[in-house]
C-alpha cells in the first residue's frame, strides 16, 4: 500500500514540476518579448494546470504549493498583459513615425515637382 501512495505522491510532484518548468519557460519568453513563443507556450497552461488541480482535489498535494503556483500564474498573466500593451503602444508609435515620414516625403515631392514646372 505504501508503494501505491508513493507512486501517487511522485505523480503529484511531477505535475508541480511540469507547471514550474512551464512557468520558467513563459517567464523567459516574456523577458525576451518573444511573442510567438508566448503564444505557443500559452497553449500548455491549461494542460499543466489541470493535473495540479486534480491532484489537489484528490488530496495528493497540499493546498499551499498549488495556491502559490496559481498566484504566480496570475502575476505572470498581469505582467504579460502589461508587456503586450507596451509592445502594442511601441508598434503604434513606430507606425505613426513611418506615416509622418511618408507624408513629409510626399509633401517634399509635391513642392519639388511644382518648382520644376
Amino acid at each position: 500500500m505504501a508503494d501505491s501512495h508513493d507512486a501517487f505522491h511522485s505523480e503529484s510532484e511531477v505535475c508541480l514540476v511540469n507547471f514550474d518548468r512551464l512557468m520558467a519557460d513563459l517567464g523567459r519568453a516574456l523577458a525576451d518579448e518573444n511573442w510567438e513563443s508566448l503564444i505557443s507556450l500559452n497553449a500548455g497552461v491549461k494542460p499543466a494546470t489541470e493535473p495540479m488541480i486534480a491532484a489537489l482535489e484528490a488530496g495528493l498535494v497540499e493546498p499551499e504549493p498549488v495556491r502559490v503556483r496559481l498566484e504566480e500564474l496570475r502575476q505572470f498573466l498581469d505582467a504579460a498583459g502589461e508587456g503586450a500593451a507596451r509592445a502594442k503602444a511601441e508598434a503604434e508609435h513606430a507606425l505613426k513615425g513611418v506615416n509622418r515620414n511618408r507624408n513629409a516625403a510626399k509633401a517634399y515631392q509635391n513642392i519639388s515637382g511644382s518648382r520644376l514646372k
